[in-house]
């Protein structure tokens, strides 16, 4: 059974399209949902969490259709908003125990495992702090324990890291690698931080404009490319030239000189014997890779670039 279904699944507003004719099928892992803001990512969880109706099409999470099955669903799902959305007058032990019990857990059964969530997230020797007193970090722990402590089958993270620090930052993303690791429970995260998602998550979905572009695991979106890059001290343009008088395809970038190559073609000799002629000093020879910062771009688009240089 997928962990998620979607099939024509769209939301409109007056003069905005949020989601349009998404359909999606994911297996349970640690998942990352990309796009810029206003992709439609935060809007798809709603939706997941019947926080929103769709206008037209279907989604299932776990198996449960959630227009029909809200309330079974939730019991069985963690949610970390964006957004600041916590209680100042509380401490955290308070809070997340307080939801804890609305999860369905019994009050003795929800302490214990509000002081073991605390734990795991870091927080449980400033436990009994009142929350109006925590840093923007803190805070996000306490949003993610309290989406944790009821031990559901998948969480829905929405921008995690919002608002902190570098340090910060890196402390979260270790906190949701080893919750998905550790416990085993699917993750959906959501970001438009694409380092984040690669390290992080082990599949990508990615969305624009409320349409899937690609849904494949993150090796697939950094596979080698057809591409060459070699890296000389000083002017690259005469070992472009040279290259290109030769029949390759070049296309230059500053000290770097970009070579399309066809499957099976192997020029790295003439590079070599090119490179020593001309008595250039060279940096690095390798053969790009895909990354996160191309999705927005044509898969074509590089080796295009190089063929029209």
């Amino acid at each position: 059974m997928p962990l998620l279904s979607t099939r024509e699944l769209s939301k409109r507003y007056p003069g905005v399209t949020a989601l349009d004719g998404l359909s999606i099928e994911l297996e349970p892992g640690v998942i990352g949902l990309v796009g810029a803001n206003g992709a439609g990512k935060s809007t798809l969880l709603k939706i997941l969490l019947g926080l929103l109706a769709p206008t037209s099409g279907e989604a299932t999470l776990l198996g449960y259709d959630v227009r029909r099955q809200g309330p079974e669903l939730r019991q069985f799902v963690g949610y970390m908003p964006e957004h600041d959305c916590l209680p100042n007058d509380v401490s955290a032990t308070e809070f997340v125990a307080h939801m804890a019990q609305i999860n369905g857990l019994p009050r003795a059964a929800a302490r214990e495992r509000t002081a073991e969530t605390l734990r795991h997230v870091g927080l449980f020797e400033e436990r009994y702090r009142e929350i109006r007193g925590y840093s923007t970090g803190m805070k996000q722990r306490v949003k993610l324990a309290q989406a944790l402590v009821h031990d559901p089958r998948v969480m829905l993270l929405d921008e995690p890291t919002n608002g902190l620090d570098p340090a910060g930052r890196e402390d979260m993303l270790d906190l949701v690698r080893r919750t998905g690791n550790e416990f085993g429970i699917a993750i959906i995260m959501a970001s438009h931080l694409l380092g984040e998602i690669e390290r992080v998550c082990d599949h990508l979905v990615v969305i624009d404009a409320g349409r899937l572009l690609r849904s494949a695991a993150i090796g697939e979106f950094t596979q080698r490319t057809q591409v060459l890059a070699v890296e000389i001290e000083g002017d690259a343009g005469p070992l472009a030239g040279r290259l290109a008088a030769s029949g390759l395809r070049v296309k230059m970038e500053e000290h770097t000189v970009l070579i399309g190559i066809e499957a099976g073609q192997t020029p790295y000799d003439a590079i070599r014997d090119t490179v020593a002629d001309l008595g250039l000093g060279l940096v690095r020879l390798e053969q790009r890779r895909q990354n996160l910062e191309d999705l927005f771009r044509t898969p074509e688009r590089e080796d295009a670039d190089v063929a029209a240089g």
